[in-house]
């Protein structure tokens, strides 16, 4: 796990969102990737909050992950406080989420 910019207490719902999404994306490595490893990154900006899991599993763009339950309800979660979502496969191999949270407010 990494943490880049300056931690700082954020409003509760983004706290909480930005858990739930690492917390469901390490359980997706863990039921869907294989052999793998994952990497965390929270990345405090003036005005967002991003969070991303990287693995290096089985997944890859020639066969695309079918969205299940689980990330369809991270993309709720996220675009419900105004934030973006990715969540695909890479293109050297493995899978990439990547939420971002404004800070100031929903856009």
């Amino acid at each position: 796990m990494t943490v880049s910019g300056q931690p700082r207490d954020l409003p509760a719902e983004v706290d909480q969102a930005g858990y739930r999404v690492v917390q469901e994306a390490l359980t997706n490595v863990a039921r869907h990737a294989g052999p793998a490893t994952a990497q965390i990154h929270v990345e405090y900006a003036p005005a967002q909050l991003t969070v991303s899991v990287t693995d290096d599993g089985q997944a890859s763009p020639v066969r695309p992950a079918t969205p299940g339950v689980g990330l369809r309800g991270m993309r709720e979660r996220v675009t419900g406080l105004g934030g973006t979502l990715r969540a695909a496969a890479r293109g050297d191999g493995g899978f990439v989420v990547r939420a971002t949270f404004p800070l100031d407010g929903p856009a």
